[in-house]
């Protein structure tokens, strides 16, 4: 972990520990005796706004995997979708997502939670990972789907493909999570975005 920052916008118990809870997880990657665990998790910012997070935590053999009830869980019984609680270092690289240690991940829903929106696409940002959907005249029914390395995104016929091949006036159904930020647009996690 190389160019470590101290992230100075989380504080969890203590300087150095933050606290994620109901973080969703993203994806999971293993490397000999390391794993990778990408979650998403929303924090409360000015004005009550709730901003979303990413973060890939760095899970060893230190590190305490555990179910709701407390029975002691290994990194092979972590699931994509499954909802944490996590506790890790505030010290994190620069990268994107940026990496951090993990000390505790707590699993708290083995089951994904989903909801579906079916609306037009009204842009697609590949940059940022962003495609919102809605009509571009009425600001109230647009939505903001944050796109990561773990949304499927499919064509009519079921076949896989790029954000970048969505275009503006695709009709399509989005499975996302089902909590949503408080913004305008609302802003949540795709899981699969279908064409239809």
């Amino acid at each position: 972990m190389d160019d470590i920052v101290i992230n100075q916008n989380f504080r969890g118990r203590g300087n150095n520990v933050i606290t994620a809870q109901n973080a969703l997880i993203e994806s999971i990657n293993r490397d000999r005796q390391t794993g990778y665990v990408t979650i998403s998790y929303g924090v409360m910012g000015d004005f009550n706004m709730i901003h979303m997070q990413v973060v890939t935590l760095v899970v060893g053999r230190d590190t305490i995997i555990r179910d709701q009830f407390g029975q002691p869980l290994s990194l092979r019984d972590l699931r994509e979708g499954m909802t944490v609680d996590a506790e890790f270092s505030a010290a994190m690289t620069r990268s994107i997502p940026p990496q951090s240690r993990a000390f505790r991940i707590t699993v708290i829903d083995e089951n994904r939670q989903s909801s579906f929106t079916e609306g037009r696409v009204m842009e697609v940002d590949p940059e940022f990972g962003f495609l919102y959907t809605g009509d571009p005249f009425d600001i109230y029914s647009q939505m903001r789907f944050v796109i990561t390395d773990a949304t499927n995104i499919r064509d009519r016929r079921g076949r896989r493909i790029r954000l970048t091949d969505l275009r503006p006036g695709d009709f399509v159904r989005v499975e996302h999570a089902i909590f949503q930020t408080m913004s305008i647009p609302p802003q949540t996690t795709a899981f699969d975005v279908q064409v239809l």
